[in-house]
């Protein structure tokens, strides 16, 4: 198809057939990715929610234990990394020292 020899009016009437076409292929090629989907899914007996799920576990290992415990709250513990939370900030601003919220180990 050479353009060159088009009308402006021929390459806008061009240009939107392209853009129905490429909806079009688009629907139809997201219809299969999901009945392929949907088939892997029933061949293993899981739903695809199990499979997505599954697939954003964290890798082995990759929990952090924590390191320090409220004592008022023995349910908030931090692990040290990242922002501190409220209840370490006000510890420390208390005038106390961060290790004496150390989990002993």
């Amino acid at each position: 198809m050479d353009l060159s020899n088009m009308s402006t009016a021929q390459l806008r009437q061009l240009q939107e057939q392209l853009k129905k076409e490429l909806t079009q292929r688009e629907t139809q090629e997201r219809a299969q990715a999901i009945e392929k989907i949907l088939a892997i899914a029933k061949s293993v007996g899981a739903t695809v929610e199990e499979l997505v799920a599954g697939a954003k576990l964290k890798a082995p290992g990759a929990e952090v234990a924590p390191r320090y415990r409220n004592p008022a709250d023995a349910g908030q513990q931090w692990t040290g990394r990242g922002r501190q939370p409220k209840w370490v900030k006000d510890w420390v601003e208390a005038g106390n020292d961060i290790e004496g919220l150390r989990i002993a180990a």
